[in-house]
């Protein structure tokens, strides 16, 4: 049963490391071809930095499958081993939690080389290394304190009742959900500063927008996030009257009214469509699979490993093996999440007016644009990690003639080259 687990997440690892090497020599096909929604130099700087992330996510692959071996050799037995406890829960609190802070650990080299050099290098991060240390060490203390209390949870449940998986599923289901509320307000105390929409004009149109898709909220926020990175973002957050709209200020600098409140327009079809939750109900069934599979291993496997069948350790295997079913799972996730994009896209051309088209065509560029993002990826690349269609497909739907200029790097052949 070992050498079982070991040759799925090795399959999992190559097909993973396959699918970053053929987006590598697409891209580094296609960078050099007519551009596409951008400028020569911008077209061949977005190719570079798309090359460059994936380069560090084959490095992290390897580190990961490393420390995958080890802990299932001879690392989760030492923790085991080293750490005894006196009462009970709180060793397999203590077990699970030094698990996840020596990957945090582990972690932090490649978060530093992402944030202060790669980022940095294609002007992306405004961080400081004082504000860095700070969000990590406050982002290590949540995890520490919630984390814990996460861990003797599933404990509890594990020692008391006989579906325990059943039961650990139904509490962690809760969890994501209470934590989808929260997160705006957690964002704002810990770290983002989130202030009222000043600009009244804005804040208006923004609720007459909500307004026509019943959406209710607390309020329209603005994020100072220019102060950690460049890139546009905005999202929703919250449930019922808690939901929050919340602006970077970099979304609000960069795109005009009208092209904004295409881009919420967007966001609130996700909502009237019952996107949310129709994302959640994919997460609650990955989740369910997840504790269906762990919750029933052999006890044969715990003996191959050396280790008793104690609730930390059904714990770190399921932590461990939770990227492979997330990486399987995301091909159906992505079919279901572009669909819904393209059903968003329409319903924000709807709220748009007579140009809603042409407003959230050209904010969809100034995204690509401001966001160095790569318009041109391999189908495997798509097929395993895209949660939204290709842009150029969304314009091409949203009536956007892309014309012949896409023409020859669409066509670039698929071989790597690194």
């Amino acid at each position: 049963m070992l050498m079982t687990i070991i040759a799925i997440y090795s399959i999992y690892v190559l097909i993973s490391i396959y699918t970053s090497v053929m987006q590598i020599g697409y891209i580094n096909i296609a960078k050099r071809k007519e551009p596409v929604l951008l400028s020569d130099t911008k077209f061949l700087i977005a190719g570079n930095y798309a090359v460059a992330k994936e380069k560090l996510s084959i490095v992290n692959s390897f580190v990961d499958y490393i420390l995958f071996i080890a802990w299932m050799g001879v690392g989760i037995s030492w923790l085991q081993s080293s750490i005894i406890l006196e009462n009970d829960a709180l060793q397999n609190i203590a077990i699970v939690m030094s698990f996840l802070i020596i990957g945090s650990i582990i972690s932090l080299p490649f978060s530093y080389y992402e944030k202060f050099v790669l980022d940095a290098e294609f002007g992306f991060n405004k961080s400081t290394l004082g504000l860095w240390i700070k969000d990590t060490l406050i982002s290590f203390s949540l995890t520490l304190v919630f984390g814990s209390l996460v861990v003797w949870g599933i404990y509890a449940i594990i020692i008391n009742f006989e579906l325990w998986w059943l039961w650990s599923f139904i509490f962690i289901f809760g969890v994501i959900i209470l934590i989808n509320m929260l997160y705006p307000a957690f964002r704002a105390m810990f770290f983002d500063k989130l202030t009222p929409l000043q600009d009244e004009e804005l804040d208006e149109k923004i609720k007459e927008l909500m307004d026509k898709t019943g959406f209710v909220s607390s309020g329209v926020f603005v994020s100072d996030a220019s102060k950690r990175d460049a890139r546009l973002n905005a999202y929703f957050g919250g449930f019922g009257k808690a939901k929050r709209v919340v602006l970077f200020d970099t979304l609000i600098e960069k795109l005009t009214t009208k092209e904004l409140l295409a881009v919420l327009g967007h966001e609130l079809g996700h909502f009237a469509h019952g996107d949310i939750y129709k994302n959640i109900a994919l997460v609650g069934a990955m989740l369910f699979a997840m504790f269906g599979i762990f919750g029933n291993l052999p006890s044969s496997l715990y003996l191959e490993m050396g280790m008793s069948e104690t609730p930390a350790i059904m714990m770190i295997l399921l932590l461990l093996f939770m990227p492979v079913l997330g990486f399987v799972m995301m091909p159906i996730m992505g079919i279901v999440s572009r669909h819904n994009e393209y059903e968003a896209d329409r319903m924000g051309s709807e709220l748009g007016g007579p140009a809603g088209s042409i407003e959230l065509a050209n904010a969809l560029i100034k995204l690509v644009q401001e966001n160095k993002s790569f318009p041109l990826s391999h189908p495997l690349y798509i097929f395993f990690h895209y949660t939204h269609p290709p842009v150029i497909e969304r314009l091409k739907v949203l009536g956007v003639d892309i014309n012949d200029t896409s023409k020859s790097a669409l066509e670039g052949s698929c071989e790597a080259n690194i």
